[in-house]
């Protein structure tokens, strides 16, 4: 119990910055409620900041936790983008009706005012995606998801004051009631095939019963139906159908949110479910969940881009590329544990900054006070915003996998660990779908850089705010920067220490001696 206590720290700390940002966005005084958002990156940082002391070598080495070492990579990973992802918003969230009080217009009224609750909703999605990481049992990890997801709801629902923000609320909501009680049902499967709710117990039933005959059909069943639950979460085929018409209702600002939070809690999930059922002493995952996963990395991918090849919108544009980028996610899952977990860790946090980056860019922009939507927007864009267009052509770059962007050394660990696990032909059916991507990313290099204004994209201006062009420019540089420290990125998000390499390294060393001494 001590044990988990101490590791929900950084969480505590955040639901302590829910509390704290809960009131500061209802006192009456307009310049304290604008302090909101940078109390919010305050707790966020505290948080981030306790994850290393928290989650010490000593500490993980002792721990009961099926997967121990990744709760610090995910941990730093989801607080850097988390600051990002606040960043963007200063100056958003109510601008219309702060503007409205101070012009003397409408008195302040608590029920009216969202600022607050917003950042509330947020960070308490954030501590759901760190509570994720160190899920020791079912109740506990399904719990987490919820708590990731739910927020996000109202999120989308208060994001904007229109009916298409409304309606994608309601199919968000919705299809994610459906895929909890599809995941929930397969932890009720998996309890009955194993007798306990214990991640680290149920591995150890498992990996009994696939020694002696084969894992029970109930217990493939029951992660089957998890998996295909959880992967709403990744927005992964077949439950990725509601990610075009929800990332286009929302605000942008909420939109990024979705292209990272519950899709980082939902690679989690699958990393900790599968880690139950496979990889017993180097052994593949159980066919049919192997069958299963190629089938959804291949279909997302696939789905993913060529959905992005039809859209004229933005940020639906966004959407079906996210999907496609969920589906690179599942090949470093599929490889397993190892190369593949340090891969997965590793793109979260390039997808997530390159990700908040173009989104940013969409948020630093407006037309008549409103978010611009169309694709053609960006045409010519470097005319009147050079800044805003070279960080759109960089950040679209990156998630294409353009080198020597950060997002192309992000990619290649995914593909490198696929191959190093046997499964050449996913890696080439990503690759195809990488060239794919190539066609609409190249499009969003190109029309700000290239193109000559429209009559339409000449009513494009800033937005008032320069706090979400400093995100943009700001994460389009960490393009270009970070690779140069890609050594040290990589050794911080890597979710097995180099004290487990060495291990691996000793039994490989052990396995050679026994086949010479049986020659």
């Amino acid at each position: 119990m001590t044990e988990k206590l101490i590791f929900v720290i950084p969480e505590v700390i955040l639901l302590a910055g829910v509390v704290a940002v809960a009131i500061l966005g209802l006192v009456r005084s307009a310049s304290l409620r604008s302090k909101v958002p940078w109390v919010a990156m305050l707790f966020i940082t505290a948080a981030g900041v306790s994850i290393p002391f928290v989650f010490t070598d000593a500490r993980i080495a002792e721990s009961t936790l099926l997967l121990p070492g990744l709760g610090r990579p995910m941990g730093l990973v989801s607080c850097v983008v988390a600051l990002c992802l606040v960043l963007m918003t200063v100056g958003r969230i109510d601008r219309r009706y702060e503007r409205a009080i101070a012009a003397g217009r409408m008195p302040f009224d608590p029920l009216r005012s969202n600022r607050g609750e917003y950042y509330v909703f947020f960070l308490l999605s954030l501590a759901g995606l760190m509570l994720t990481c160190t899920a020791s049992d079912l109740i506990w990890l399904f719990l987490a998801l919820e708590l990731t997801s739910l927020p996000t709801y109202v999120m989308v629902a208060m994001s904007r004051g229109s009916k298409r923000a409304q309606e994608a609320a309601m199919k968000y909501f919705y299809l994610g009631a459906m895929s909890a009680a599809m995941f929930l049902y397969g932890f009720a499967l998996l309890y009955g095939a194993t007798g306990t709710l214990e991640l680290s117990a149920m591995r150890d039933v498992l990996a009994a019963q696939a020694a002696d005959g084969g894992i029970g059909i109930l217990a493939v069943v029951g992660m089957m139906l998890a998996l295909l639950g959880i992967g709403f979460k990744l927005a992964a085929a077949p439950m990725h159908l509601y990610a075009g018409d929800v990332y286009e209702g929302a605000a942008v600002h909420v939109t990024a949110v979705l292209g990272f939070v519950p899709k980082a809690a939902g690679a989690v999930a699958f990393m900790l479910l599968l880690s139950t059922i496979g990889w017993f002493d180097g052994t593949p995952l159980p066919l049919p969940i192997l069958i299963m996963l190629w089938v959804m990395a291949v279909l997302t991918m696939t789905l993913g881009n060529i959905g992005a090849l039809l859209q004229r919108s933005v940020k639906r544009m966004f959407a079906y590329s996210s999907i496609a980028h969920s589906g690179y996610i599942l090949v470093g899952i599929i490889a397993g544990p190892g190369l593949g977990f340090n891969a997965v860790v590793l793109y979260l946090f390039v997808y997530g900054l390159a990700s908040t980056g173009a989104f940013a860019v969409l948020a630093s922009l407006q037309r008549a006070d409103r978010e611009i939507e169309a694709v053609e927007d960006l045409a010519g864009l470097r005319q009147k915003h050079p800044g805003i267009s070279a960080a759109m052509a960089i950040t679209s770059g990156s998630l294409l996998g353009f080198p020597p962007l950060l997002g192309f050394w992000g990619k290649l660990a995914l593909f490198v660990a696929g191959v190093a696990s046997g499964h050449v032909v996913l890696v080439i059916i990503a690759g195809v779908n990488s060239a794919i991507s190539a066609w609409y990313y190249l499009r969003l290099v190109g029309l700000p850089l290239m193109s000559e204004p429209t009559e339409r994209s000449e009513t494009i201006d800033r937005f008032d705010a320069p706090w979400a062009r400093i995100a943009a420019i700001g994460l389009a540089a960490s393009m270009v920067v970070l690779p140069i420290f890609l050594a040290g990125i990589q050794d911080e998000t890597a979710v097995e220490r180099p004290a487990v390499e060495n291990n691996a390294v000793s039994m490989q060393d052990s396995s050679v001696q026994d086949e010479a001494a049986g020659s």
